[in-house]
């Protein structure tokens, strides 16, 4: 499916269903998100899906939390074509 990031904001995009809340820890039936691939995996790379339920249950918790500021930033700017590397988090 294409359409528009909701993390990123960038459109014509392939999207992938994000649990806001991880499916592990009682998210099947609870809101989710539509973001790209690469958002998407960012957001797992940074942060365990326990941080994720307790912290990040929203996609306005998500844009306001720092570390995944400064990646918005800089993915608003890639072509949606562009294949990014993601990297891990050294503290998760």
């Amino acid at each position: 499916m294409e359409g528009t990031c909701e993390l990123c904001d960038r459109n014509g995009i392939e999207l992938t269903i994000h649990h806001l809340t991880p499916r592990e820890l009682g998210g099947s039936l609870l809101p989710i998100a539509y973001l790209c691939k690469s958002c998407h995996k960012q957001v797992h790379a940074l942060y365990s899906n326990r941080e994720l339920a307790i912290r990040l249950y929203t996609v306005l918790l998500m844009k306001d939390d720092e570390a995944l500021k400064k990646y918005l930033k800089w993915i608003k700017k890639q072509p949606v074509t562009r294949v990014v590397k993601i990297r891990k988090s050294k503290t998760k």
